[in-house]
């Protein structure tokens, strides 16, 4: 049997943090723990995305594949070479005879959910609530996985996540951390804001040197690596960041999949200058990074990324706050735990490269995403039934800030829908009656999901991959659901008095090369064209040349073009001004 497609993950920034953060609970919350021989196929194969090791004590690990690059100030309580590999007996004497005197910094807070991590095993008493679990497939290893405890003993769970460290419930491997300390993660002052300032912190021979290193220590011991994905800050200095390390790994690691995902939190109304930076660094990271990947996906809550944001996107059954990181990134991580199904299955011959080649072609490098989260079906309800109640439009939401789809032409997709139980994926008629639908009519839950996005998209080319594992939820993933749902997710058909607590949801993504994108990088694109950026000098003193900017600007107005419906007629400057 071939080994593990390995993929190394890269997150840059503190919104990548922590939409990372919680998609390692949901894989962790999904692990399988019967041994490999017993596994379906048909499960997820998280050898792609972690790694075993053993620590000091000979205890074997499991840990993700991962490299974090993040500020100073951002790990809270969270040491940057983590508890795994620590000896506890480890006690360097001290040489000096003389007086000391002991400056003792208080350590950081713990939240509700962290209280105890840091004890080993064995001072740990039977009733703690931590995860300690064997990893996949394994009969007798003993890993240290989880770092939380369960959700009743943390009441007002929102005003405990103060930064992604907080609700991350995933031991990391020593060498996953890389802390940036030129800059500060709070403060007014001396913040890592512009793009130019991100692509100078990879020049400078420290940091990608530790870069590197941990890439070769990542990738060496690999059998079967596809590729790599990177979760990247769109909105602030760690695009320039992350345009610098996925030019690194283009040239360093030619053939592999780079699947980039940029990330952007919900904005609030800021000043002009914080506004316009952040649309430069939106720009300049959207033409770098798509360039360099394989294929780059944009994705956040807010309605528009443009100067003047338009309000959030509701979604029917999560009542989020959308001005809370903890909330938006957890839906973010769902779409992105489910989305990325595809070249993680055990049986899956897809690779990162093969979805990347389905979406990009002519030059459409970057795509759109949606989900419907959770996906709308009642309990043991079929799945032609659930769609039929939604024939007129696909029932999930945009997550790109590209505004809905509507009339425009999507050309191709890859949907993903997880969480219908396989007696449920079809409802075939009894004999001698006539079928509600031609759904009702298909022998395959594929066949249904095809026909129907044939259906409402008739000139879309779609791919599909149906999963039967819903989308397991554990704390510390936020309690934000509708009182329709019941524990599994499904829809009830009235809203309960006591909202259960939901443990797993079922989930629809879809990502799309869409033609909303002419529509969305254009607007970007005139936004600025006429606009004197000269005037806000600091941005370029940072390292980007108002050349090398205008330059940029160009590029996605190319790149806009790609998406255009055939027959479109091209715009005027007299329409475009």
């Amino acid at each position: 049997m071939l080994g593990p497609r390995e993929v190394v993950t890269l997150q840059l920034g503190h919104y990548a943090g922590s939409v990372g953060a919680h998609w390692w609970g949901l894989q962790e919350a999904s692990f399988c723990f019967e041994p490999a021989d017993k596994q379906s196929d048909e499960g997820i194969r998280h050898d792609v995305l972690f790694r075993t090791g053993k620590t000091l004590q000979g205890q074997e690990t499991y840990t993700p594949r991962l490299i974090v690059m993040d500020l100073k100030g951002s790990l809270c309580s969270l040491k940057q070479e983590g508890c795994l590999y620590q000896d506890p007996k480890a006690n360097t004497p001290v040489a000096w005879k003389g007086d000391l005197m002991t400056h003792q910094e208080e350590p950081s807070p713990k939240n509700p959910f962290q209280q105890g991590v840091d004890r080993s095993e064995s001072d740990r008493p039977s009733n703690d609530n931590f995860v300690l679990s064997p990893p996949p497939g394994g009969k007798d290893r003993t890993a240290l996985l989880g770092r939380l405890g369960e959700p009743s003993k943390a009441p007002n769970v929102e005003c405990a996540m103060h930064v992604w460290s907080d609700f991350l419930r995933t031991h990391l491997h020593p060498r996953s951390i890389l802390t940036i300390h030129q800059y500060d993660h709070d403060g007014e002052s001396n913040r890592l804001e512009a793009f130019g300032q991100g692509e100078k912190l990879l020049q400078d021979a420290t940091y990608l040197e530790e870069l590197e290193d941990r890439l070769h220590f990542y990738v060496e011991e690999c059998d079967y690596l596809q590729g790599f994905q990177v979760l990247c800050d769109l909105h602030n200095g760690f695009s320039g960041v992350g345009a610098k390390v996925t030019e690194l790994l283009r040239d360093e690691y030619t053939g592999k999949g780079i699947l980039t995902w940029g990330l952007t939190p919900v904005l609030s109304t800021p000043n002009p200058q914080l506004g316009l930076y952040r649309l430069m660094n939106t720009i300049l990271g959207l033409v770098h990074l798509s360039s360099h990947s394989s294929l780059f996906c944009p994705l956040s809550l807010n309605g528009s990324l443009g100067l003047r944001p338009e309000p959030p996107v509701a979604l029917p059954y999560v009542q989020y706050d959308a001005s809370l990181d903890y909330h938006t990134s957890a839906i973010l991580a769902t779409a992105l735990d489910t989305c990325t199904v595809p070249y993680r299955l055990q049986s899956s011959g897809l690779s990162m490269v093969h979805l990347a080649e389905a979406l990009n072609f002519s030059g459409r490098k970057v795509a759109t995403a949606v989900a419907a989260v959770p996906f709308p079906a009642a309990p043991s309800q079929s799945l032609p039934d659930a769609l039929c109640a939604h024939q007129t439009a696909v029932p999930w939401s945009p997550l790109s800030s590209c505004g809905e789809q509507g009339d425009r032409r999507c050309f191709t997709q890859s949907v993903v829908l997880r969480g219908i139980a396989r007696e449920h994926l079809v409802s075939k008629p009894p004999p001698g009656c006539e079928p509600k639908s031609i759904l009702h009519m298909c022998e395959t839950g594929e066949e249904v999901l095809t026909r129907y996005l044939y259906t409402t998209s008739p000139s879309t080319l779609s791919t599909v991959h149906l999963f039967q594992g819903p989308c397991q939820l554990r704390a510390p993933y936020p309690q934000f659901f509708s009182p329709r749902l019941d524990k599994h997710g499904f829809l009830l058909d009235a809203p309960t008095r006591v909202s259960a607590t939901v443990e797993s949801v079922p989930v629809a993504t879809a990502l799309q090369a869409s033609a909303l994108l002419h529509q969305t990088l254009g607007a970007f694109h005139k936004e600025l064209r006429h606009l004197d950026v000269r005037r806000w000098a600091s941005f370029f003193s940072a390292g980007v040349e108002l050349d090398d900017f205008q330059e940029a600007l160009e590029d996605l107005r190319t790149l806009s073009h790609c998406y255009r419906e055939s027959g479109a007629e091209e715009e005027s400057e007299d329409e475009a001004d």
